[in-house]
């Protein structure tokens, strides 16, 4: 029995906690733990705005290792912090919890409230540099891993106020440190929008980008709509301001059924939501209620309408400012917390059931928006029930009869072979290993499901074979834990069809099934094009690219080249060297690394309204160089 002590017992003082679990300020160091560290100092900066002391923010990436920002806002404090022989400013950058933003008079609407953004930032840097200009001067000083490296230096005079802070985070804390461009672009972006006038510049080298909206958050979603089709060209915005809260809020509904809610606390983006997104989806379907009881505009069968009728095709940016302590979740701030719900409801309940009222035409089509989603969802239950009837067996008896199933039962070792046709399934059923993999071949091209209506889409025979191989079910009932396949490997030709086939397929996956695309089970097969035989040795092309670097590598020896014309004439040998065997095989693993940029392209490429598509025909049409038709 090992012992424990007192002399066992560790207390860290200073910054050492910070160093010691960085995940517990920052999340993670990997790049989202990275950017969180300039998004601390952004968001300081922001907080100036916000109370009126500053009308520029300038970011400057000087390499993929280092930054620096720039305001011109009052500047850090330089005097003396309560007798400690140590500059306001040394204090900021060196102790948890400490700050300007506890009491109620230096900032009246504040993101930073928990005192440890900046001293975090000095914490996991290699180096730091702080400067303020105030009081006349400029005020320098240096830091590194949470502390002064050196005094603070009173420099030139200025008449000028700001602040300016450059660091470089520490390799031995972060395992890549590449700040992302695009990264700080749209979190740049998303700030000015969220502060009216606001100029927010971004220098990338040679690149200078200006962000200034003097429309704030309309400006917002006019960008992000831009290519959906809208019931209305405007969006309908509320603004309502008294002593301690401030609610803005633009949206509009589209035809998707996809909705799109995204929220800021004091400039904060809530990515998990929180307590005003839940005032503002109350009062949404309260005020639609209302309208449509007093209008008498519900069909027979459909008794009300939910908040999810409500929220189908919905798209909004709700911001909110909180005066005093504000509650998030986590030194990250995911979530809001304070308890505003009711605040947020009463203002979009009021505002919206007002401005149907008034605009009845646009009430009309709005109201019958929501009503159709809930006929939708009606029929929809009524067909998932009639599917559940004829699978009552157990789910084991049930699976397709075109599926050839593997032998094991461990879902980490099963794959997934997801293929075109029936002649491509024999060859793939010769070609697999069948104690790990299962092959379903699948007849033809499936639905879009994204212009699709649920109750059309369970009808059809390929997707319920998909969906009962899988076993997880569908949104809004999907349940990973029953998942069958570890890897679900669309496997089609290599020619347009195949392409085709593959996205169809991608779209049922991303609309029905997103966990299996997010937690990485979902892949892509990559079956060549073309075979190239020179003596005994044997080549495979996925692409006519690939065919030429071969070709070029044979300097002129003598070679025959056969080209496939599908996997239902590929060899079970071929098929299992090139496609199927874990060892030679390479497949492309799905993930959604932007789940805004994802659903507009889904939406776009494949949503009903042609008119995105033909623009991007037309946009994308000169860099085509080889045309299947």
């Amino acid at each position: 029995m090992t012992s424990y002590q007192a002399k066992d017992i560790q207390v860290l003082e200073g910054l050492d906690p910070v160093r010691r679990r960085p995940g517990m300020y920052i999340g993670s160091t990997s790049a989202t733990g990275l950017h969180h560290l300039l998004w601390e100092i952004m968001d300081n900066s922001v907080d100036e705005a916000l109370n009126g002391h500053c009308d520029t923010i300038e970011i400057t990436l000087h390499d993929s290792q280092e930054v620096t920002v720039k305001d011109n806002g009052r500047g850090i404090p330089v005097d003396e912090f309560q007798k400690t022989g140590k500059s306001a400013m040394e204090i900021l950058f060196t102790t948890l919890h400490s700050g300007g933003k506890f009491g109620q008079g230096n900032y009246k609407v504040s993101g930073g409230l928990h005192g440890v953004g900046m001293a975090v930032v000095c914490a996991l840097s290699e180096t730091l540099t702080a400067t303020s200009r105030r009081d006349g001067h400029e005020w320098t000083q240096t830091y590194g891993r949470g502390k002064a490296t050196g005094k603070l230096k009173k420099g030139r005079p200025v008449r000028a106020y700001g602040t300016e802070i450059t660091f470089k985070p520490d390799a031995t804390i972060f395992p890549k440190i590449q700040f992302q461009p695009k990264a700080i672009l749209e979190r740049a972006e998303s700030k000015a929008f969220l502060n009216k006038g606001l100029k927010i510049i971004f220098n990338d080298g040679p690149n200078k980008h200006v962000f200034q909206y003097p429309n704030g958050i309309q400006d917002y979603i006019r960008k992000i709509t831009a290519d959906l089709p809208k019931l209305t060209e405007e969006a309908l915005v509320i603004e309502k301001d008294d002593q301690r809260l401030r609610v803005e809020t633009a949206f509009l509904w589209t035809s998707s059924t996809e909705s799109n809610l995204i929220s800021y606390a004091n400039a904060i983006r809530t990515v998990d939501g929180g307590t005003h997104e839940t005032g503002f989806r109350n009062g949404i379907t309260k005020a639609l209620r209302g309208y449509i009881e007093r209008r008498g505009l519900l069909p027979k069968g459909v008794s009300g309408i939910t908040g999810e009728d409500a929220k189908e095709g919905l798209v909004a940016i709700i911001s909110v400012y909180l005066q005093g302590e504000v509650e998030f979740q986590g030194q990250t701030k995911g979530r809001l917390n304070s308890e505003i719900t009711s605040q947020v409801e009463a203002v979009v309940k009021h505002s919206l059931e007002h401005h149907l009222n008034t605009h009845p035409t646009l009430g009309d089509l709005i109201a019958n928006r929501a009503i159709l989603a809930a006929e939708a969802r009606i029929a929809s239950r009524q067909a998932k029930e009639a599917v559940h009837r004829k699978t009552a067996i157990s789910h084991r008896l049930n699976l397709p009869g075109k599926l050839a199933d593997c032998a094991t039962v461990d879902k980490d070792e099963a794959e997934l072979f997801i293929c075109e046709g029936d002649s491509a399934g024999g060859s793939s059923k010769q070609a697999r290993d069948r104690k790990t993999q299962a092959i379903l071949p699948i007849r033809g091209k499936i639905l879009n499901v994204e212009t699709a209506p649920l109750a059309k889409t369970l009808a059809n025979t390929e997707i319920q074979n998909i969906i009962s191989a899988i076993g997880t079910g569908i949104h809004p009932k999907f349940d990973y834990s029953k998942l069958r396949y570890g890897k679900i490997i669309i496997m089609t030709d290599a020619d347009v069809d195949g392409a085709h086939i593959c996205t169809l397929l991608l779209t049922f996956f991303y609309k029905y099934m997103f966990e299996l695309m997010q937690k990485g089970h979902i892949y892509i097969a990559q079956p060549p094009l073309f075979r190239i035989d020179s003596g005994k040795k044997q080549f495979y092309a996925l692409d006519d690219d690939e065919k030429d670097r071969i070709l070029s590598g044979l300097n002129g020896a003598q070679h025959e080249i056969g080209r496939f014309k599908g996997l239902g004439e590929m060899p079970a040998a071929d098929l299992r060297q090139t496609t199927m065997s874990k060892t030679t095989r390479s497949l492309i693993q799905v993930k959604v690394e932007d789940l805004e940029s994802t659903r507009l392209t889904v939406g776009r490429l494949m949503g009903k309204d042609p008119a995105p598509r033909f623009k991007f025909i037309k946009e994308k049409a000169e860099f085509v160089q080889n045309l299947d038709v």
